[in-house]
C-alpha cells in the first residue's frame, strides 16, 4: 500500500469511530413495543370510532361504517398532524404510527404545509401529487402483478 493509501484508511477509520461514538444506541426490543403499542391504540381508537358509529346508527352497512370510520381517522391524524402532535407520537412509535391510512394522511398534510408558501397550486397541490403519485403507481403495479400471480396460480389449478 502506498503512503496516500495509509493516510486515506487511517482517516476513514477515524471518522468511523467518531460516527460510532455519536450515533444514539436503539434499543430493538423498545423500539418494538412501542411501534406495538402506537400501532394498537390506533387499531383500537378506530375500533372504537366504529362501534360508536355503529350504536348511532345500528342500520347502517358495515361498509358504510368503515367509510366514516375511516374519515374520522384521517381526519385526526391531519389536525394532529397541524397541531405538530402527529410528529411526536411518530418519533415516539416509529412505524407503528404509519399504519395506511393514518401515515398516508399525516404525510400528505406534512406535504401541504411545508410547501403552502409557494402557493396553492405550485406548492400545496404539487407536493400533494408528489406524495400520492409513487402510492398510486406502486399500488397499481403490485395489485396488477398480485392479480396475475392469482390467476395463473388458479388458472392452472
Amino acid at each position: 500500500m502506498s503512503e496516500s493509501t495509509n493516510t486515506i484508511k487511517a482517516r476513514n477509520d477515524r471518522y468511523n469511530e467518531y460516527v460510532e461514538t455519536v450515533t444514539p444506541k436503539t434499543s430493538m426490543s423498545k423500539a418494538l413495543l412501542h411501534s406495538f403499542a402506537v400501532g394498537g391504540i390506533t387499531c383500537v381508537i378506530g375500533q372504537g370510532i366504529g362501534d360508536v358509529v355503529m350504536l348511532i346508527s345500528p342500520t347502517m352497512s358495515k361498509d358504510m361504517v368503515s367509510n366514516i370510520t375511516s374519515m374520522i381517522l384521517v381526519t385526526i391524524a391531519i389536525l394532529l398532524t397541524g397541531l405538530g402532535v402527529f410528529d411526536v407520537i411518530a418519533r415516539q412509535g416509529g412505524a407503528g404510527s404509519f399504519l395506511p391510512i393514518t401515515g398516508f394522511a399525516n404525510a400528505m398534510a406534512s406535504a401541504s404545509m411545508e410547501f403552502k408558501t409557494e402557493g396553492l397550486i405550485f406548492g400545496t397541490s404539487v407536493k400533494l401529487f408528489s406524495v400520492v403519485g409513487p402510492v398510486v403507481v406502486n399500488g397499481i403495479v403490485w395489485s396488477s402483478l398480485a392479480g396475475l400471480i392469482n390467476l395463473w396460480i388458479l388458472g392452472m389449478a
